[in-house]
């Protein structure tokens, strides 16, 4: 059984000292791993343990504390250590923390189950931690900033089409049924699904968002399809000793020894208190900011919390008259569901000003405490929520995937700027331990150059799924359309990993967009491989929908559909829409799994879902994975017992400019080839054989037979159509790749036995060939590009190249046609996210970014890729253009 373990965070008098520095100067006086952790263990040895992203991060820190830098939206400077998140050795966590004490790190939070520490370090002994054995890999906690999934956000565009209704789509409303296309759960199969299955429809499961909070007075969250409540418990996994909740996070009312109240009043600040009944209270006061609450007029006013022990009752002085009121009394949500209310709405503005929230109580050492005042000041999470689990959306038929399912909300973001990775790993933990959840949903994410699944939190998540049993479903991020630009901890072996699809109804009822396609992908959708050439994203799911979201919360919407959505519902995309729809449908399986008294496991669902995805033929693999979630296939094999007993591994060669740095230098799971030609890549013309080997663990003895499939071949690649695999024996199959165009090319090879039910595995097959630039000629190109699609080029730029430069022309007039650069590492070339609305020609000017011609300065060398995006707002569907490159040495 899964029990976490903490250790007291005060274990280092030094750093504990010199974090009670920083606690006061907030004013806050204070006294005082892998699937397989074998295989974790071995291939660990030979990698850094830090990585090049977040070595960066820690001397930014380090450089904005000697400078006592005070960052935008932050309380205070940057204190004199990091916040650091290790995954550790197999049965090392106690031993382990007990060396970083000896170090004099704090050591704030040990789980041992899953080999996870987290420790407050100063810089100077960042590399004494690095070299302590039982430590694998280590990550620093960053502010992961939220991605701005309201469409259009950047511009402040309000203008709407003039002329009515006509030839406009028609807004949703309570009238719209639940098959629908604004929150287009039907295209997983799952509206189909909970007809023909009534009960079938996520009750007896509970879901975990980990996000920005729900709304818990939102009505469409209200209550299941069987009446229950719906929001089981509304919590934090923020903590102010995590260096960036310390700095920006808001919410915590901190109590330490100077915070005891003995007498019936209390003088802070020059204020004067009236406690309520109790002994040995904990009182905290502050000022409150222009943005702490939604409210503009508290801006200035002092708020005190009270905390008293004898009972865990918590008092917040709501009305600011300076006295604790009975009524004022509120208990944290899972114990009694209260809501407390903060400020009074202005009848005269359309947002309601009275702000809800819920309190929590959390004991961080024996002399540190402190109680949440959980405000939502993003409206992210709660749409997240409702694609999961809405039920009764406008108050009519409409719902979310699973609308008999049950929410915890675990809030790990500090405001609507960003969240801690240190916040996200301690709630994710905390949700699969601790709250009885059964899946997981988390849209947040970051984009390291090397998105090898090896990071402390993947490797952490992977071991939590398997220690829980409880599955996760991350987004694949923002940052597509470039090859190799999936996010991390998406990266992850086990978690499921979701791009954002969207259909031709979808683009028309959200956007009033027309297209030339069925099912496509968005533009902005993360693209794998992973680095060491696995599959990544894993599936795909809807990455659009009309959701609830809080009524204080300005509402979003496009303008040119016509149609303003009222408070409390948005139009929001992004893989963070897609990710939930793939957590719900996952709830509808599991609630069915567990009334037909059928096993699904973690590795059973995965198993179930990859196997029955619906892969869609006119969209690249990399961008796929294994296809779109399809809720009946799936129930259709996990209902009749999927099977796990055997598993195969794949070992590929990878070359690319960070494969020196994989566990396995040069090799991974996956066969992936970006490195440019003469440099170990392929090109155009060229055919190259690849020895893929694979090993059979588990399952009969003896030789047995696969069929080997590949899944959205372009023609490029060609491998046996069957082998033989004895067990635990390696077996090489030759692949050759003979790309006849540059670009990318990619697809699923799949390994089956069919004897038994599922595909025992699927793994990625990419490769680009570049054309190569020189010095002496200018690479160019004629195309067009259909709206709300793209078209790649890859063209390689030699080392000592000073500057590349790339010109597009030859647009029709009003065409909405932009280019984006793609470094070889799979990072944004540009300024600006890929999902943003900024460098297209015809639209705003380019928005700040030049949309003709732009120069990249000493570019990287190797595979840079170009992609040409034509938007949902041009007036032509086919936009014409002419590309071209040069570079200079």
């Amino acid at each position: 059984m899964f029990r976490r373990r903490n250790r007291s965070p005060f274990a280092s008098m030094r750093t504990a000292a010199a974090i009670a520095a920083v606690l006061a100067v907030a004013g806050v006086p204070l006294i005082s791993v892998p699937a397989s952790a074998d295989t974790a263990n071995a291939q660990s040895a030979n990698a850094d343990k830090l990585g090049d992203h977040d070595r960066a991060l820690i001397a930014k820190y380090a450089k904005q504390s000697k400078s006592r830098s005070v960052l935008a939206r932050a309380e205070q400077a940057v204190p004199d250590f990091v916040t650091l998140m290790l995954a550790v050795k197999d049965s090392r966590a106690e031993e382990t923390a007990q060396a970083l004490t000896d170090l004099g790190a704090l050591v704030t939070r040990t789980d041992a189950e899953i080999g996870y520490i987290k420790a407050n370090v100063q810089f100077a002994d960042v590399d004494k931690v690095l070299a302590l054995d039982g430590v694998l890999r280590v990550d620093a906690d960053e502010l992961l900033a939220l991605e701005d999934t309201r469409p259009d956000s950047a511009t402040g565009a309000t203008e709407r089409p003039t002329g009515g209704p006509h030839g406009l789509p028609a807004a949703p409303s309570a009238k719209t049924r639940d098959d629908n296309p604004y929150m287009p759960t039907n295209e997983t199969g799952s509206v189909d699904f909970k007809e023909e299955h009534r009960t079938y429809d996520g009750r007896g499961v509970t879901i975990g968002i980990i996000d920005t909070g729900i709304d818990p007075t939102h009505p469409a969250l209200a209550r299941t399809t069987t009446g229950e409540r719906k929001l089981v418990d509304t919590v934090t996994g923020t903590d102010p000793n995590n260096l960036i909740d310390l700095l920006f996070d808001r919410t915590w009312r901190n109590f330490t020894a100077t915070s005891v109240v003995t007498e019936p009043t209390a003088v802070r600040n020059g204020v004067t208190w009236t406690m309520p009944p109790g002994e040995n209270l904990l009182l905290n006061t502050r000022i409150l900011g222009a943005t702490t609450y939604v409210d503009p007029t508290l801006a200035g006013l002092h708020q005190g919390t009270v905390y008293r022990p004898s009972d865990g009752a918590i008092f917040v002085d709501t009305d600011f008259d300076h006295v604790f009121s009975e009524d004022e009394l509120i208990r944290p949500y899972k114990v009694a569901h209260e809501i407390g209310y903060i400020g009074t709405d202005n009848p005269d503005t359309e947002l309601n000003e009275r702000q809800p929230f819920t309190v929590e109580f959390k004991q961080f050492s024996p002399t540190f405490s402190g109680v949440n005042i959980n405000t939502i000041d993003a409206a992210h999470g709660t749409h997240v929520a409702g694609i999961t689990a809405a039920h009764g959306i406008f108050g009519g038929r409409m719902d979310g995937q699973a609308p008999g399912a049950k929410l915890v909300s675990m809030r790990a973001c500090s405001d609507a700027g960003g969240c801690s990775s240190a916040a996200l790993t301690d709630g994710m933990i905390d949700l699969a331990t601790n709250h009885g959840v059964d899946v997981i949903n988390m849209s947040i994410g970051s984009l390291p150059a090397l998105n090898d699944g090896q990071s402390a939190r993947s490797l952490l998540f992977n071991r939590l799924i398997d220690e829980t049993g409880v599955q996760m479903f991350i987004s694949a991020g923002n940052s597509g359309s470039g090859t190799n630009t999936l996010g991390d901890p998406t990266a992850a072996d086990n978690v499921v990993s979701v791009g954002a699809a969207v259909s031709k109804e979808t683009w028309w009822s959200n956007y009033a967009s027309k297209v030339g396609f069925k099912d496509g992908i968005f533009p902005f959708s993360a693209r794998g491989p992973r680095e060491d050439g696995a599959m990544k994203p894993d599936i795909t799911a809807p990455g659009a929908a009309v959701s609830p979201t809080p009524d204080w919360i300005a509402s979003s919407s496009v303008a040119e559909t016509g149609y303003t959505l009222p408070p409390g519902y948005s139009m929001m995309n992004g893989t963070s829409m897609s990710s939930p729809q793939a957590t719900g449908a996952a709830a509808l399986l599991l609630g069915a799994a567990k009334q037909a008294g059928v096993s699904a496991t973690p590795a059973e669902l995965r198993r179930a879902v990859y196997s029955s995805a619906d892969y869609n033929r006119n969209v690249d693999a990399i961008a796929q994975g294994n296809g779109q979630f399809n809720v009946e296939k799936a129930w259709g094999l996990l209902s009749k017992g999927v099977s796990t007993s055997e598993d195969i591994s794949v070992s590929a060669p990878v070359c690319t400019v960070l494969s020196d740095k994989l566990i396995t230098p040069h090799a991974g799971t996956g066969l992936f080839n970006s490195c440019a030609p003469g440099s170990g890549g392929q090109g155009v013309g060229e055919a190259r054989t690849y020895d893929v080997t694979l090993t059979r663990t588990g399952g009969k003895d003896g030789a047995q037979s696969y069929d080997l499939d590949l899944t959205g071949n372009d023609g490029t690649f060609s491998a046996p159509k069957r082998v033989t695999l004895e067990k635990d024996v390696p077996t090489v199959v030759k692949v050759t790749a003979a790309p006849e165009r540059q670009g990318t090319h990619s697809a699923v090879l799949t390994i089956d036995n069919h004897r038994t039910r599922g595909v025992e595995q699927s793994t990625l097959l990419t490769v680009e060939a570049a054309t190569p630039l020189t010095a002496d000629t200018t690479w160019s190109a004629d195309g067009t590009v259909n709206r709300n699609e793209t078209v790649h080029y890859t063209v390689a730029v030699p080392a000592g190249t000073t500057s590349l430069t790339v010109n597009l022309s030859g647009l029709a007039d009003g065409s909405q046609t932009r280019w984006w650069g793609f470094t070889p590492e799979g990072l944004s070339g540009e300024k600006s996210a890929a999902g943003t609305t900024f460098c297209y020609a015809g639209y705003l000017d380019g928005n700040g970014c030049a949309p003709a011609t732009r120069t990249y300065t000493n570019p990287k060398p190797g595979v840079w890729e170009f992609v040409v995006e034509a938007r949902r707002t041009s007036p032509q569907l086919s936009n014409p253009f002419h590309l071209e490159s040069s570079v200079t040495q």
